[in-house]
């Protein structure tokens, strides 16, 4: 068998100076002039055999991160492919970006920050049919993972969009507290008092949250 012509090295080399086009023919078009130089296919080949792994993105950022001084955000993105028609993983959601459902890849990510630096140190790809987990379990998921890494965030920061009591009760539960938003007709319980509507409590919002109580959306 032929060694192969690139590296995962050579390929993060072109991320960090490709600004907008990142493909396998880009990467290809500007390597450097030499026998035996990398073909589209090579980096083809390449991203074939380096399987998804958020553990190796967690050694990579483990020691610039300090786990105890800074807060843990919880969000997704959409990566838009439009026009992908055997990529296994693309499939319809909805995309902030493009405030529409779009065809694309769902990445749930995981991202620390210490006030000076922003440091992405887990992910989950979501792709329901193929592991048949929902958004919320890859939120809990995430969570449990960096409970189990030594994290100690000041707080957890997400969207209302996974702000449901299941989720809420996952981080009280772990011993930390959150900041996310909710909707005005939500249902909530402040400093052990009467539930009430989140949109009846707008002069408190700022108060100690003992407990939420709600439908989750």
């Amino acid at each position: 068998m032929n060694p192969a012509r690139t590296t995962a090295d050579v390929y993060i080399d072109f991320l960090i100076g490709s600004p907008t086009v990142v493909s396998a023919t880009e990467a290809a078009r500007v390597q450097p002039h030499r026998p035996l130089a990398p073909a589209h296919d090579s980096f083809t080949r390449l991203l074939h055999r380096l399987e998804p792994d958020s553990d190796t993105l967690w050694a990579e950022v483990q020691p610039l991160i300090r786990r105890a001084a800074g807060v843990l955000v919880i969000d997704d993105s959409t990566l838009d492919k439009p026009r992908a028609k055997h990529i296994e993983l693309v499939a319809h959601h909805w995309s902030g970006n493009h405030h529409a459902v779009v065809r694309g890849i769902n990445l749930i990510t995981a991202l620390w920050s210490d006030g000076d630096g922003l440091y992405p140190c887990d992910y989950r790809v979501y792709h329901k049919d193929t592991d048949g987990k929902t958004k919320n379990d890859h939120f809990a998921d995430l969570l449990t993972a960096a409970h189990a890494r030594g994290f100690r965030p000041q707080a957890i920061l997400f969207d209302g969009w996974y702000a449901s009591v299941d989720n809420l009760k996952t981080i009280r539960g772990l011993g930390w507290t959150f900041v996310t938003r909710f909707k005005g007709n939500r249902t909530v319980r402040i400093d052990h008092g009467e539930a009430a509507r989140w949109s009846s409590n707008r002069s408190r919002r700022r108060a100690p949250w003992s407990g939420c109580r709600g439908t989750a959306r």
